[in-house]
């Protein structure tokens, strides 16, 4: 049973209704959002089944696009004022139902006038409106998702449903009163077998698995490798070689030459 029902006008913003109505169907479920060429099995009554998904609905969502308003029938009439427009039959069955009727603008332009419109839907333009506009794609289908969530319990329920179904968890703030940094994290795994250096406090230097001897640390350090004629100089230099690795490590001097 569907919680959404996308309400459209196909010569207006169709792929803007695609794109809102996919993204709210992969955040809370593919058959609690009712899109019509999607949600229709072949074959059925389309009219009957139409009403039938926005009676059962708790949102109608209605996309309205700079064309919305002033697109005509075949006969040159404007669309909103036919009884039988199907946009315009959606809408008012929402509201004789009493759903959550929510106006989303696509584009920066678009405005309702309560003025333009049919006295049987005129109140759509005292609904609260959020906006679509591609170039800020993500953040409209988010807010929009956050929004249905909040306003309609069940949508949430189905999100932390199927969040739960692909093996997410919910992370729990319990922080109380820090002095200092806080990292918290839902899930941390650390596997270790053997290796090199501090992994139980502050992080430093830290090796798995080394196949053959390795010499990380500070000061000079003169690495001769046979037959490799390898050799480093300097402070901080980490080197790690599969086989035998000779290392001969100097004093730290200053730039007199004078030991520290």
């Amino acid at each position: 049973m569907p919680e959404i029902f996308v309400n459209y006008r196909t010569s207006d913003e169709g792929t803007a209704a695609t794109v809102i109505e996919r993204e709210l169907s992969q955040r809370f479920g593919t058959d609690r959002v009712f899109r019509a060429s999607k949600s229709i099995k072949i074959g059925r009554p389309f009219p009957q089944e139409l009403l039938t998904a926005v009676r059962r609905s708790s949102v109608l969502i209605a996309v309205i696009g700079p064309r919305w308003t002033d697109a005509r029938t075949a006969d040159g009439r404007r669309a909103l004022d036919d009884p039988e427009d199907w946009t315009r039959r959606e809408i008012v069955e929402a509201f004789e139902n009493e759903a959550l009727v929510v106006p989303v603008l696509v584009g920066r332009l678009t405005r309702l006038d309560r003025r333009t419109l049919p006295p049987e839907i005129a109140e759509l333009a005292d609904c609260q409106y959020r906006r679509y506009d591609d170039r800020d794609a993500e953040h409209c289908l988010l807010r929009l998702g956050d929004d249905l969530a909040e306003a309609v319990p069940r949508l949430a329920e189905a999100e932390r449903q199927i969040a739960k179904s692909k093996g997410a968890t919910e992370t729990r703030n319990e922080v109380g009163r820090v002095n200092g940094s806080v990292v918290q994290a839902g899930d941390y795994r650390h596997d270790q077998s053997g290796g090199i250096g501090n992994v139980g406090r502050d992080v430093g230097t830290f090796i798995n698995n080394a196949s053959g001897p390795v010499h990380t640390g500070n000061g000079t350090q003169n690495n001769t490798i046979r037959n490799g004629g390898v050799e480093f100089h300097g402070d901080g230099s980490n080197y790690v070689e599969r086989g035998t690795v000779n290392n001969t490590f100097g004093d730290r001097r200053d730039r007199e030459g004078r030991r520290r």
